[in-house]
């Protein structure tokens, strides 16, 4: 004798549970699918490149260059940490204009004027105590 299998249905809808979880698994299924393409042909873009590109390897093609320049000396060079700082205050800033474009949007609405502009003010506060202690130490004076 066949097992009768039960199939439960909401009472309001009369959409079945196993209907709610097929469409569920769609929207899943096909994002794995696009994935996997996607991984596919990247992995057959690297191998048909692999395959057609010519290997000759010689001893000049395995140095290590920068902008076609030979190589002269030891790999390891000495950078200036000036310019890491610079990078890193030009990052603060940098990260200081985004938020501005949403504070200046948050800012027109109404009913948050006065707590944005407080908030912002402590922000940019918090900014100029950072450049102000940057020039203190002469960081922004090239030499």
């Amino acid at each position: 004798m066949p097992e009768a299998t039960t199939v439960r249905t909401t009472s309001v809808t009369g959409v079945t549970d196993v209907q709610l979880a097929a469409d569920y698994f769609h929207g899943y299924a096909v994002v794995g699918l696009l994935a996997a393409i996607g991984v596919i042909f990247v992995a057959v873009a690297f191998g048909a490149g692999r395959l057609l590109r010519p290997v000759v390897p010689t001893p000049e093609k395995l140095l290590t260059y920068e902008c076609g320049v030979d190589p002269v000396g030891e790999g390891w060079a000495h950078t200036q940490v000036r310019y890491y700082v610079y990078a890193f205050l030009y990052v603060i800033f940098a990260v200081d204009s985004i938020f501005l474009f949403p504070w200046a949007t948050v800012f027109a609405a109404p009913g948050f004027g006065a707590a944005t502009l407080v908030e912002m003010f402590i922000f940019l506060g918090f900014l100029a105590v950072g450049l102000l202690y940057a020039w203190k130490k002469g960081v922004l004076e090239w030499t």
